[in-house]
């Protein structure tokens, strides 16, 4: 070969995957800053070789080393063979498939994707995608009770959210309850059964949907099964339903079986490929679904938890209640998970380092956060990275303006603080996925880690930051009201490393949106390339202003402010 490139594709997902019936994406990785022409050639797998059809790949972008490109390519009979072509400006290329990269189209062999069943093609809640989400920790909310937050309903509402996640509410010895003593028993010291029934139900009126969190990745050791094992030892027929490394069970000084974290005692890990711990637990899920008609799971500790499970979980669930999300908490990337055998989508805690070094840390330019979106988003496939929870903050974080005051450039960082939290809010709800919104964030609570980022909801309008409240229900009342910005693919469209300034587009078909962020405390006037040639005039979304839309695009933004162009 003429030339030797960096090139990855494999015919699995998240490089191909269905994204819907006889439609199949692929993305190539290819070496960065050759600025290489990707062509894709496909067929029928039992076509004879030669009658494959040539379709020009997108390029997305830059992740930093590797540049990634895009093609969706239909197939009518479900199977598909297919090979790359990449060329440089010079006119040297290689074929890539299966067997690598070569100049002879033959030796390098073609990809095959056998099948496209409909199974494979990842199925969401017809209700996810609209899904603006709101984080609840209950004992910190409205007097710490479920009959607290029902009464808040009429304020979620007007926030403007459309789902509440809340962290568990099943008994528990402890404040945060994630050592389940009862999974069958709502902790008195939110309410009971009947309450929740209430809660879901008034949800619902109000078009709010409600997400449990479960913990099967371990219980408490106050567990009717544990406390059995405990009492019993070897002769428990609970024995199993544990990592027990010997007997008599021991909780000090150190325990003497598996637990969450590093011996946690009060936590001992379940034993999910237990079958009959198993068991346990799906009828757990099922019964709170059917009992209150909750929409959804959030998982704990999911990646602890044998895939085997999950699989079986999701498949059980999806089957009587098919509208039901999932999500797994996972606090790395989380792509195995993602694959449409287990969860609908994951805690993105990922995306949040990258938010929290651009706009709280101010530790990196419009550059590498760009290239940190493209490189996470191109981890999962469609499907997940449409029901990632996108969060800026969470229980288990400190408080995204705390990171904001703490960090940034500038001695005077702390009076930017909440611009710059303002303009994370922007992205976050301009970005895909479902916008996660910790309780008491959108009105400027601050706090650093547990405990702290857990304190008492702030109801008091007068210690409230009422304008970011107010820009919160701006944002989320765009969300809602345009489909691109819920629906639409994203794509980079300029960065500026030097002013600190980034644009991207969200697109649905010739439809598409321009975002732009200026994470400085400068005014800037920018020259930029029109993205789009259908419109005359471009309007601000937000303020209202209009800039003439010709092939040089200019336009003026104030220091830390934002434009969403349409």
């Amino acid at each position: 070969m003429s030339q030797s490139w960096f090139i990855y594709h494999t015919s699995e997902d998240p490089f191909a995957y269905p994204v819907g019936t006889g439609t199949l994406k692929l993305r190539l990785f290819t070496q960065a800053g050759q600025q290489l022409s990707c062509t894709v050639i496909h067929s029928d797998r039992y076509d004879s070789p030669g009658q494959e059809v040539p379709l020009q790949m997108e390029r997305i972008g830059s992740a930093g080393i590797y540049e990634i490109h895009e093609a969706i390519i239909h197939t009518s009979t479900r199977r598909c063979r297919y090979l790359f072509h990449i060329a440089n400006a010079a006119g040297e290329y290689v074929w890539y498939g299966e067997r690598g990269a070569s100049e002879n189209r033959e030796r390098a062999g073609s990809f095959q994707y056998a099948y496209l069943h409909h199974s494979e093609a990842l199925k969401l809640p017809s209700w996810s995608k609209d899904a603006v989400t709101y984080q609840i920790y209950p004992s910190s909310y409205n007097g710490g009770t479920i009959k607290g937050i029902t009464d808040k309903i009429p304020y979620l509402q007007q926030l403007g959210v459309n789902a509440i996640y809340m962290t568990p509410v099943f008994e528990s010895p402890s404040e945060h309850k994630y050592d389940t003593s009862d999974y069958y028993k709502i902790d008195p010291a939110f309410g009971d059964a009947e309450g929740l029934k209430a809660l879901v139900s008034e949800a619902h009126r109000h078009g709010i949907k409600v997400i449990l969190d479960a913990v099967f990745n371990h219980s408490g050791d106050q567990f009717f099964a544990f406390k059995d094992v405990m009492e019993k030892g070897e002769q428990s027929p609970y024995k199993d339903w544990f990592f027990i490394r010997s007997f008599p069970v021991i909780q000090t000084p150190a325990p003497n079986y598996e637990t969450f974290a590093k011996a946690e005692a009060h936590m001992p890990k379940l034993n999910m490929d237990h079958l009959e711990t198993a068991n346990y637990m799906i009828k757990v899920a099922k019964y709170w679904i059917r009992e209150t008609e909750i929409d959804g799971w959030r998982l704990d500790v999911a990646n602890e938890v044998n895939p085997a499970f999950w699989s079986r979980f999701r498949q059980e669930l999806k089957s009587e209640f098919p509208e039901i999300l999932l999500i797994g908490e996972i606090m790395h990337a989380s792509g195995p998970w993602l694959r449409g055998d287990q969860f609908d989508g994951g805690m993105n805690y990922v995306l949040r380092d990258a938010m929290l070094e651009f706009f709280a840390e101010q530790s990196t330019g419009p550059d590498r956060f760009m290239e940190q979106l493209l490189h996470q988003e191109a981890l999962y496939n469609d499907q997940a990275n449409s029901a990632m929870f996108q969060l800026i903050g969470s229980h288990d974080t400190l408080r995204f303006l705390t990171a904001c005051k703490e960090g940034g450039r500038g001695w005077d960082r702390e009076s930017t603080a909440i611009q710059r939290m303002r303009l994370a809010v922007f992205f976050q709800m301009t970005y895909i996925g479902i916008p996660m919104i910790y309780y008491g964030d959108e009105v400027g609570m601050e706090g650093a880690t547990d405990p702290h980022c857990r304190k008492a909801m702030v109801w008091q309008e007068q210690a409230q930051n009422t304008a970011l409240l107010k820009w919160y229900q701006e944002l989320i009342f765009l969300r809602k009201s345009c489909d691109i910005l819920r629906k639409g693919t994203f794509r980079p469209w300029f960065t500026d490393e030097v002013r600190n300034v980034l644009g991207y587009t969200r697109g649905v078909g010739q439809e598409k949106i321009g975002l732009i962020i200026n994470n400085s405390p400068n005014a800037y006037e920018l020259e930029l390339n029109a993205y789009r040639s259908d419109k005359n005039v471009l309007t601000d979304l937000l303020l209202g202003a209009t800039f003439k839309n010709t092939n040089k695009l200019i336009v003026s933004i104030e220091p830390f402010g934002c434009l969403m162009l349409y």
